[in-house]
């Protein structure tokens, strides 16, 4: 029996291409779609033979669809308004959505024990970036000075990433204390130095014509190591986001990262 989803965003940058994924796989099947302003009552899916109900309401169409899993890019408030909607009606959840609060994560978690269902809560579904934040944990351990770059496009509401504020709190977690952050003695222009989590700098890069890289640059007496990843195109989180719904649906409770799934550990 396949995976009954639900597409939380549908018509987003994000959620398009979830529809895509979903759509490609023979494990699951797509039974509804939602989107702040849905203006018929079919998702527009020229390529698709089915009819998939579309609406502007989750709670309605969660009870005339009936699905397992609910993949959610929204923003933070839109995501833990549709996690209050869909656990307490048994259906599990996987959300990219960043900029949630660590009391957000936390009444997550206790929905997800009150109704013994699933959630995936990732700030990157990319294999690649996973790896980047595991190898770049296990590097952190060994040098005791380290800075972060991101790169996204213009259009990119927050700053700095999610992926990059998780991998600044990975490698402070593996290191076990703070990385050193050389003092300034004159900043001739407020900020450069980008914002600080556990002694490491954070720097965002906003421009046309990228879609998503991060570096993690580490300096030691005599020697840089550079980690990098590019994300080329949406593409490559969608592998992430399918692993995630089909594992949702075999562990209740809250996991958060990817890494989880692919059996990573620092």
């Amino acid at each position: 029996m396949r995976t009954r989803v639900v597409v939380n965003g549908a018509l987003g940058r994000m959620g398009r291409e979830v529809v895509r994924a979903v759509l490609s796989d023979p494990e699951l099947r797509l039974v509804g779609a939602v989107e702040s302003s849905a203006p018929q009552p079919y998702l527009p899916v020229p390529e698709h033979p089915d009819l998939i109900p579309f609406s502007s309401e989750l709670d309605s169409l969660l009870e005339k669809t009936c699905p397992d899993v609910v993949v959610d890019f929204t923003q933070a408030h839109v995501a833990m308004e549709a996690l209050r909607t869909t656990l307490p009606l048994k259906v599990n959840m996987v959300t990219g959505t960043t900029g949630l609060s660590d009391g957000d994560v936390e009444e997550i978690r206790e929905l997800c024990d009150r109704y013994s269902v699933g959630v995936v809560l990732a700030p990157n579904f990319s294999v690649g970036a996973v790896l980047l934040m595991h190898l770049a944990s296990i590097a952190g351990k060994f040098f005791s000075n380290a800075e972060i770059v991101e790169m996204h496009h213009d259009k990119k509401i927050d700053a700095p990433s999610g992926t990059a504020l998780a991998t600044a709190r990975m490698m402070t977690e593996a290191r076990g204390s703070r990385f050193v952050y050389p003092s300034t003695e004159k900043e001739i222009l407020a900020g450069v130095r980008g914002g600080e989590v556990g002694g490491l700098a954070v720097h965002s890069i906003r421009l046309p014509g990228v879609m998503a890289s991060q570096e993690v640059i580490l300096g030691g007496q005599g020697q840089t190591l550079l980690l990098r990843h590019d994300a080329t195109s949406r593409e490559s989180y969608m592998p992430g986001v399918i692993l995630s719904v089909k594992e949702v649906v075999k562990t209740p409770g809250l996991i958060v990262g990817l890494d989880k799934l692919l059996g990573l550990r620092v």
